[in-house]
């Protein structure tokens, strides 16, 4: 039980030395932070094998059991969602080595940086309403001044626009959460479930879903909550882009959304349908809004909310297929954008701008950063054999299984409009001639070349994560928890 709180202390207590000691020591800003995210990514692989031998794990901080006091829990959710954030942001912390010795105060980076993540670990693994939201709002302010970490106009001005969005959805959930508890007498998830499940659903339980599809939808930039994540994505330094996209609106947004829709409020035929239209929105509408895009990063941006949009989907099908699919889709979209968003801070690193009508060529002077975009670019589409094919498929079929086949007709659709953008991407960044400009362009550092080498390997190998042996302890764990709906709250009041 011991070992669950670590996910919280560990970045917690990285941030406190890299902020102090970093200042004053050379180089030990990047040491802390990419020991402490690799002793954090080990620890969640190791945490899906803990699920798998003693069930959920319960911790009782300070000793005072639950529902007076607060718990932390390990189930296949959490243990999956530890497991997406801490290795990509572990990947992060090395590409940032080179990536931000452009930017000044490595060390107060390093520090919001750990923050965010610690934020991120702790909603994950909190077992109480309330810690879910101070969580919640750890990570945001960390994010908020990330965002602005490059403190020229653009980054200000986005960040700003993030954190009046960000604060406002902050509001609505807090709202949602003081009413649940209003009504339930208990903050504790498990508690207020059962308490739920024996009380008549009316009007205020309908009102407090709204407000947490707006405070979460946009946290997770769901169509039409997006308008902040097109500017903050472009004005962040990439690494932060790839956060953002990779594992904070999945955390902050999809993931806390479908925890308290699915395993204290429970899921019905209604919020299905909301779930499955807004997905399907922001699924297109994404997509439409980045093909027209040149400006690298916001293009990706773009295609952050389309790609949301397949998760919400997946999970809107409530399905046992479904929500499978859409968890899939979840840990390869952190996957693949990741490394795209990576992909564009290198050739930023190395030319200096965005704007795919100033590349050209590049393949031949940055190699690994072309195929790694490549590798990316069509896993984003879903091209086999790659990692977002075998997700999307999954999602695909479970439309036609539960009788929805409109919707697996939008899902094909915005497949082929995110291949017909990404083509464009590769044909005016890395194919075509060379700009004699640009022949003198060197490829980026090795760490940043590792990062983005590690995450392409996890995009061509990651539909093996479908195979028995690896889906048992990581998808279909994950999955299982959702499925289990109000009933899984029997389970960890056994525990305690």
């Amino acid at each position: 039980m011991t070992f669950v709180p670590l996910f919280v202390i560990i970045p917690l207590a990285a941030a406190f030395l890299i902020y102090f000691i970093g200042k004053r020591i050379k180089g030990s800003a990047d040491t802390l932070s990419v020991l402490s995210t690799l002793i954090l990514a080990v620890a969640s692989i190791y945490s899906c094998f803990i699920v798998k031998d003693l069930g959920i794990v319960v911790y009782e901080v300070g000793g005072w059991a639950p529902p007076i006091g607060i718990n932390m829990v390990l189930d296949g959710l959490s243990s999956f969602m530890l497991v997406t954030v801490n290795i990509v942001a572990c990947l992060i912390a090395i590409y940032s080595v080179n990536y931000m010795e452009r930017y000044t105060s490595k060390p107060l980076f390093y520090t919001l940086f750990m923050l965010m993540v610690a934020g991120m670990n702790g909603m994950i693994v909190t077992g109480d309403m309330f810690n879910l939201f101070v969580f919640l709002e750890i990570a945001s302010i960390s994010s908020y001044a990330l965002v602005a970490f490059g403190v020229e106009k653009e980054e200000l001005e986005a960040a700003f626009k993030y954190m009046v969005m960000g604060t406002v959805a902050s509001c609505f959930i807090l709202v949602a959460i003081a009413l649940l508890y209003g009504y339930t007498s208990t903050l504790n998830m498990a508690d207020m479930a059962l308490i739920l499940a024996d009380k008549t659903p009316g009007k205020l339980l309908s009102f407090v879903v709204v407000l947490f599809l707006m405070g979460f939808g946009l946290k997770a930039a769901l169509v039409p909550f997006h308008a902040w994540l097109p500017d903050a994505h472009p004005a962040a330094p990439a690494p932060i882009s790839a956060m953002l996209s990779g594992v904070l609106i999945k955390t902050l947004g999809v993931y806390a959304l479908a925890r308290i829709l699915f395993n204290i409020i429970g899921m019905n035929s209604t919020f299905s349908i909301v779930f499955m239209v807004l997905g399907t929105l922001s699924m297109i509408a994404g997509v439409f809004l980045a093909v027209g895009q040149w400006d690298l990063k916001r293009l990706l941006a773009y295609h952050s909310i389309s790609q949301i949009g397949y998760i919400i989907l997946g999970l809107g099908l409530a399905t046992p297929l479904g929500i499978l699919g859409g968890l899939f889709h979840l840990f390869n979209h952190s996957v693949f954008k990741s490394l795209l968003f990576l992909n564009s801070g290198a050739i930023d690193y190395a030319l200096n701008t965005r704007d795919l009508k100033e590349m050209g060529g590049l393949r031949k002077v940055m190699p690994a950063t072309a195929n790694t975009s490549l590798v990316a670019s069509m896993s984003n589409a879903g091209i086999p054999p790659f990692n977002g094919f075998w997700s999307k498929f999954i999602i695909i079929i479970a439309c036609i299984q539960a009788g929805r086949p409109g919707f697996a007709v939008w899902a094909v659709l915005g497949s082929i409009l995110t291949l017909a953008s990404f083509m464009k991407v590769q044909r005016y960044a890395f194919f075509g001639t060379l700009r004699d400009e640009l022949s003198k362009i060197k490829e980026v550092p090795m760490l940043m070349k590792f990062s983005m080498i590690a995450l392409a390997a996890l995009c061509i190998f990651g539909g093996l994560l479908y195979a028995p042996a690896i889906n048992e302890v990581f998808l279909a764990a994950a999955a299982d928890v959702l499925v289990a709906g109000r009933e899984y709250a029997i389970l960890i009041l056994g525990k305690i």
